[in-house]
């Protein structure tokens, strides 16, 4: 009996020295693994984040937003388990076999972290509103941690990458299924960039959408919209090419702006310019040369037809409705604010039941918005103010204030 008792006694005190210096171990390779990650983390993201943060590029500070230079410090402690491996409890292949794993999960942060890094330091680059990589990079990062899983999966269970890759591609269907907007969005990415459809900074107009303003951001599953009431929209991407939509940069980049508006005349106010009238016009700066030109081409034609001159329809004469157009059309040749090389019309529409449209088919050298609105009210604050001049009315409905010229008051 004191020889079993003396036995187990042994037996506990082996088993807890081996305890005690495998808790030993462990607890000197855990402490090696921090101060090796304590002094990498001091070395790259405080001792070079400092120096970084003194250069005069702002470009590498991405490198510490994006935490490019902690995650790269992570590896660190990783292989220095690594190479431990051997004192830490439990089988050591099996132990190198979850430190790979971990190993490729770092990996896999550190280049995600990469990419997104690049990212944001293409972003800072001209070219980036001609050509957005956003999209491109979240694909990348999509494609980096699928094949990331696949790998760690790999590493751990000890099996070939090909074969769950196989498995995998018995589960396609229901992949195809679960990532039916993330292929959408690919492909859509893929069209826009290619095509150049819209980039940042473009305003469109997208009315399925209720969107009109400036893109601000294209990303791989959305496209977003500042409108002007400053609100944002939310596009997707695939829905966005699949509907149509307005890209006013075209207008932008032409470095003219359209002005389209018509000024309805009252046709009863319409008739024929006698020689009074032709003696007032000519005293308008701008229509000089015009009136003494037409003036003379309409003697020398009813000269040589011998027209009587007694009645105003007979032959060529004037008309109050055409001079107007012509003083319109000189007017605007000589504003400041008025593209002279876009296309240039003072045209005369249809008559309808509102009046006979005079309409202003011009471009503004201005395209912005704000100013090119001022120009647009200016040039039809004069030219309303000017219709009456030729002994022209602008039509509009009746109003109250007519009627009570027409109706006396009890």
């Amino acid at each position: 009996m004191p020889e079993l008792m003396k036995s187990v006694i042994d037996l506990l005190a082996n088993d807890t020295r081996q305890l005690t210096e495998s808790a030993l171990k462990l607890a000197g390779a855990l402490l090696l693994a921090w101060v090796s990650y304590f002094v990498a983390r001091t070395i790259l993201v405080r001792g070079l984040g400092r120096i970084i943060q003194r250069t005069r590029s702002e470009l590498d500070d991405i490198l510490l937003e994006r935490h490019v230079l902690r995650r790269l410090s992570m590896l660190v402690p990783i292989v220095v388990l690594y190479y431990g491996a051997s004192v830490l409890p439990g089988s050591e292949e099996t132990v190198r076999q979850l430190l790979n794993g971990l190993l490729t999960v770092a990996l896999v942060l550190l280049a995600g972290a990469v990419i997104t890094a690049f990212q944001d330091i293409y972003s800072e680059l001209d070219t980036y509103r001609e050509v957005p990589i956003k999209s491109y990079a979240q694909i990348l990062k999509i494609l980096l941690y699928v094949l990331g899983g696949l790998a760690t999966v790999a590493v751990l269970t000890g099996k070939s990458p090909w074969v769950l890759l196989s498995g995998v591609g018995a589960l396609m269907a229901v992949i195809v299924l679960v990532f039916r907007d993330t292929i959408l969005s690919l492909v859509a990415s893929v069209n826009i960039a290619s095509n150049r459809l819209v980039k940042i900074g473009d305003w469109i107009e997208a009315p399925a959408f209720d969107a009109d303003g400036d893109v601000i951001d294209i990303a791989l599953h959305t496209v977003k919209v500042q409108n002007w009431d400053k609100t944002i929209t939310t596009i997707p991407t695939h829905k966005l090419v699949e509907n149509s939509f307005k890209n006013w940069q075209g207008m932008t980049d032409s470095g003219g702006r359209r002005i389209k508006r018509a000024i309805h005349i009252d046709m009863n106010s319409i008739q024929f310019c006698d020689a009074e009238m032709l003696k007032r016009f000519d005293r308008f700066q701008i229509l000089r040369d015009y009136i003494s030109q037409r003036q003379s081409e309409v003697e020398a034609y009813n000269h040589a037809q011998q027209v009587d001159n007694s009645e105003l329809i007979n032959g060529r004469r004037l008309t109050n409705v055409g001079t107007f157009r012509a003083y319109v059309a000189a007017y605007l040749h000589e504003h400041p604010k008025i593209h002279q090389e876009m296309t240039f019309l003072v045209r005369q529409l249809r008559p309808t039941e509102n009046g006979l449209p005079i309409e202003v088919y011009v471009f503004t050298n201005d395209t912005v918005w704000a100013n090119f609105e001022a120009i647009q009210a200016d040039i039809f604050d004069h030219l309303l103010a000017v219709v009456p001049e030729f002994e022209l009315r602008v039509f509009q409905n009746p109003t109250g204030a007519d009627f009570g010229q027409v109706v006396p008051r009890g």
